[in-house]
């Protein structure tokens, strides 16, 4: 392994020195470790299409029981609307 932490540094053009090489070593083997724990994971079931099916629910707009709390947290405002510079002529 200290061997491809040398590769990749040597790729990314950084010289590392031997306790950095050790902490990338080290860094690198949780990295992959995680990876590898992330492939076990099983993934969710297709339906009939090939689509994952939407586990996310619908958008519910709600009023906002502040948006003067809001508008007032902006550096410049004009009215009860954020103030920024212009962008396009």
């Amino acid at each position: 392994m200290p061997e491809e932490v040398r590769r990749i540094a040597q790729l990314a053009r950084l010289r590392l020195s031997d306790e950095e090489a050790a902490l990338y070593q080290g860094q690198f083997s949780r990295i992959l470790d995680l990876f590898s724990q992330i492939s076990k994971l099983q993934a969710p079931a297709l339906d009939g299409h090939g689509q994952i099916p939407s586990i996310l629910r619908e958008d519910e707009v709600l009023p906002f029981s502040n948006p003067e709390a809001l508008v007032g947290l902006a550096p410049e405002r004009e009215g009860g609307y954020y103030k920024v510079k212009k962008v396009m002529e």
